[in-house]
């Protein structure tokens, strides 16, 4: 089923409204057997699945909170996540309805808004900044139409003092708790949801925080007539008061499904008496086990009844004046990308750049640490070439070496902000916020002037203390070859860290490659000497290729008749021999530049590829 959809009016509110049902929804976790059952025998029998919820059937109407309640474990988020299709429909047996009509799981999750449990911001943006951001990537109409939004946005959610301020996040100083969820809902409704689906709202807030965020819920509900949906574990008396409808869950069943009136009634029905000092859904949950199992063949239950005639009365129209969509509305096609590729490049770029000049650690320290590393190197180094000799010449190439392993080694440590900006990547495209391909295009563009500047900032000053070729064209081409080196360590770190599930494997995985890579180089071994069966990794070597640019660059060319080599006056190595010896022509000199272009086009492909697989599992 495609959904109708409809643009907000100048109220605000959308004209289509969306009522949401399950009907004997069950999902269980797969077992080893189903996992690896080709590996089985047949007399094996098969181990019972183990279900997170079963037979679940709830709705949630359009100008209602419906709020998903019960103990740890009872499936709460589990069913709120195959509400917003975070889970695959092909993993879940029943149906999930909208207007009474199976839903389109893709179409579904570009209409609504689903907010996680944890907050996934970036800590370095202004409140004012996310929110902006997010409408230029969901609103089609361009920054003036978004800018509208936010401003309206901001006021709803009562974010005006703290619009200039920045997030934060943990250590780093930023806004309150309650004031950062505010933000994460404010995320998810830029684009004027008519559905929005939230994960513990209230969680880790205190008591005034947490009635702050549910009254902001209960308004929008009044006012706009949203569908919203939230889990919520045991909320307070005053909380409890602004939800519509209840739907009560244990150990993956639905216990009760309707107002908190009728579960009162429930639970007196069932002999029980609620204790003064107790709100009825926490002595609900105290009691699960003495609560029968509401279900569709539930007999004579007289309040379950009354349920369903409040259900055809508010069906028919509520005091808004909000009608509910018929499958014979008109019916449009699922909305696709808000912007073009350059647009999406262009505001994903410009987010990248705030980032990063935000980071200390990724910006201040690296400009630091090439400047200081340049010096340093250079100082050790100087001028070590004056000395003809086998340790002069042996100095030099140690030189480039090391240069090598610096270069490539210190481009790893954008790892944790690679793996920061995947959590906030994969929940903005899995809400069709952007392309997958224009996110790795902005993020290979944002980096190449940094890297640039980074490479400059080292070259300038090691190449002249150090003595290399002292001709514009060598200094040059060293310089090209050191931005080629950190394109390549930035390209394989991004590639890397859209594979590893966390820092500590990407940090093993990396410096053990990295290693490798510089093992089979061709300084310690020489290629004739590496075994046949290790050859490929030898030209997958990253230090391979500009290791021997620089090589050509210093004893190629004209400086081929140089002397490296001397003994009582006689000259025992050219440069040009020495070439010789390790098999290189001029010609490399080029050819290896473009085989490091391929590296770092290569490892971009294989991120974009990754990225790609990981939105279409999410998507599947």
């Amino acid at each position: 089923m495609e959904l109708p959809v409809t643009a907000p009016d100048s109220g605000g509110r959308n004209k289509v409204s969306y009522t949401i049902e399950t009907i004997n929804l069950s999902y269980a976790l797969p077992s080893l057997h189903d996992e690896f059952s080709w590996i089985f025998c047949c007399n094996i029998p098969k181990i019972p699945q183990k279900f997170i919820i079963k037979d679940v059937n709830c709705e949630a109407r359009p100008g209602q909170i419906t709020a998903i309640a019960g103990p740890s474990g009872a499936g709460k988020t589990t069913l709120l996540e195959i509400l917003a299709g975070k889970i695959s429909p092909t993993k879940v047996t029943g149906q999930v309805r909208v207007n009474g009509h199976p839903v389109n799981a893709k179409c579904f999750r570009r209409l609504s808004g689903y907010v996680t449990q944890e907050d996934a911001l970036f800590p370095l943006l202004t409140v004012e900044e996310t929110l902006m951001y997010s409408a230029l990537l969901r609103l089609p109409g361009g920054e003036k139409e978004a800018a509208n939004r936010v401003g309206v946005l901001i006021k709803e959610l009562g974010l005006e003092h703290v619009a200039g301020s920045r997030v934060g996040e943990g250590s780093n100083k930023g806004i309150s708790g309650g004031e950062r969820r505010r933000v994460s809902i404010g995320v998810e409704l830029v684009h004027d949801p008519a559905v929005i689906l939230i994960d513990e709202p209230t969680s880790g807030l205190d008591s005034a925080s947490a009635l702050h965020v549910i009254s902001l819920l209960q308004l929008m509900v009044a006012n706009q007539g949203k569908t919203i949906v939230l889990t919520i574990h045991q909320p307070g008396f005053r909380i409890l008061e602004l939800f519509d409808r209840l739907v009560l869950l244990s150990n993956g069943c639905v216990l009760h499904n309707g107002s908190l009136k009728y579960l009162e009634e429930r639970i007196k029905f069932s002999g029980l008496q609620i204790p003064p000092h107790i709100n009825v859904l926490e002595f609900a949950i105290d009691v699960t086990g003495s609560i029968v199992i509401q279900t569709s063949e539930t007999p004579n239950i007289h309040f379950y009844l009354k349920d369903h005639d409040e259900k055809r009365e508010s069906l028919r129209v509520d005091d808004e004046g909000i009608t509910i969509s018929n499958h014979n509305d008109i019916v449009e096609k699922c909305p696709f990308y808000s912007n073009s590729h350059i647009e999406e490049i262009l505001i994903l770029g410009g987010r990248f750049c705030k980032n990063i000049f935000r980071t200390k650690q990724l910006f201040a320290t690296r400009i630091i640490q090439a400047l200081v590393a340049g010096f340093i190197l250079g100082s050790i180094f100087m001028n070590v070439d004056n000395n003809l000799g086998q340790v002069a010449f042996q100095t030099r190439l140690g030189f480039f070496a090391f240069s090598l392993t610096f270069l490539l080694s210190s481009m790893t440590e954008g790892l944790p902000i690679f793996l920061q900006e995947r959590r906030i990547f994969m929940r903005e495209t899995s809400r069709g916020a952007y392309r997958v391909s224009s996110y790795v295009v902005a993020n290979t563009f944002v980096f190449l002037p940094f890297l640039l500047m980074v490479g400059l900032l080292y070259t300038v000053p090691v190449y002249w203390l150090v003595g290399l070729r002292r001709n514009m064209d060598g200094f040059l081409y060293f310089a090209m070859v050191v931005w080629m080196v950190v394109l390549m360590s930035n390209s394989f770190t991004a590639c890397f860290s859209a594979l590893v599930p966390n820092f500590i494997m990407g940090t093993s995985i990396i410096a053990g490659l990295m290693g490798s890579f510089f093992l089979f180089s061709g300084y310690f071994l020489s290629k004739k000497k590496i075994p046949n069966y290790w050859i490929f990794m030898h030209y997958l070597s990253l230090f391979k290729y500009p290791f021997e640019c620089f090589l050509i660059n210093e004893y190629g060319g004209k400086g081929g008749k140089r002397c490296l080599e001397s003994e009582r006056g006689e000259c025992k190595l050219f440069a040009n021999d020495f070439l010789r010896q390790q098999d290189l022509k001029e010609s490399q000199k080029w050819s290896n530049l473009a085989v490091m272009l391929c590296f770092i086009l290569g490892y971009r492909v294989l991120c974009y590829l990754i990225l790609w697989y990981r939105c279409y599992r999410t998507r599947s």
